[in-house]
């Protein structure tokens, strides 16, 4: 069994979980694997198959079902591609080459190669965004237009883990506490198509190992050399990332990039999708 899950029976928790939530993409889609490198790799497809490509990147201790419901927003006018990431809590292979290095951009070549996508537009979040930037910088030629919600790689990576720590010690309140640190308090009702979504996180929250090796930053040059039309959200009180310092790095760097910073939102900023599918169908 991959050190990614806990445990065999939380590994299959995880899986039934996933397809349970699954079940309610909102939008007609179908199911694709794909083999790579480094194993097999799930996409979510839906949208036209003769629109523009889009591909979507999940963040960490996630998969494609993240952006179950932003995807009537973008089926309109792309066809979408959400792809699980290797060694997240997935369908793709649960391995987890370094960060560092070109072995993800290979990777996600694969990806598109198997899709039979020569250019597409790249919507990451967190990790996605990461992800996101990291193939833009190497394969600028692949990358239509980069849409980034709260990304790594651009601001300074915070250690979460010392406030994080004292909490988890606390059982299921401490673990309630750092979710409200990250992703902000709970709403007092989960509407009943979200459930499944909301039940799989926490199954993934108990039986997943997220990954602890400290992301790379793009260069001043590499952030610099971008320029295919860009467009990313931060957050003020992101307890991940350095929000603020990586807006005002990508605004001197990427002056023509549209950045927005929201001085009170936390690491998870959801409701971008009208956002940036507005900006893509401008930048297409």
């Amino acid at each position: 069994m991959s050190a990614v899950y806990r445990s065999p029976e939380a590994a299959c928790a995880i899986a039934q979980a996933y397809t349970r939530a699954l079940a309610g993409w909102p939008v007609p889609h179908e199911e694709i694997v794909l083999p790579t490198a480094q194993g097999e790799t799930f996409v979510v497809a839906c949208g036209p198959t003769d629109a523009p490509p889009l591909i979507l990147l999940h963040g960490s201790q996630a998969n494609a079902a993240a952006f179950m419901f932003d995807a009537p927003a973008f089926a309109q006018d792309f066809r979408v591609y959400a792809v699980d990431m290797i060694g997240e809590p997935g369908r793709s292979a649960p391995v987890r080459p370094p960060l560092a290095g070109e072995a993800h951009a290979l990777w996600l070549g694969e990806v598109l190669a198997g899709l039979s996508v020569a250019r597409a537009a790249f919507y990451g979040v967190s990790l996605g965004g990461w992800l996101a930037l990291d193939y833009a910088r190497r394969r600028p030629e692949k990358v239509a237009a980069l849409a980034l919600n709260v990304p790594a790689g651009i601001g300074g990576q915070k250690n979460f883990l010392l406030a994080a720590a004292p909490l988890m010690l606390l059982g299921p309140w401490g673990a309630r506490k750092v979710r409200e640190l990250v992703f902000g308090p709970a709403p007092a009702e989960i509407p009943a198509a979200a459930r499944p979504f909301v039940e799989m996180m926490g199954v993934i929250g108990r039986g997943f190992r997220p990954r602890v090796e400290t992301l790379p930053r793009l260069t001043d040059a590499e952030l610099a050399g971008l320029s295919m039309p860009l467009w990313a959200v931060f957050a003020g009180r992101d307890v991940l990332l350095d929000g603020p310092g990586a807006a005002a790095r990508l605004r001197t760097l990427a002056p023509h990039a549209e950045v927005i910073l929201l001085p009170e939102a936390r690491h998870f900023i959801p409701g971008q999708a009208a956002a940036v599918a507005a900006f893509l169908r401008k930048a297409a």
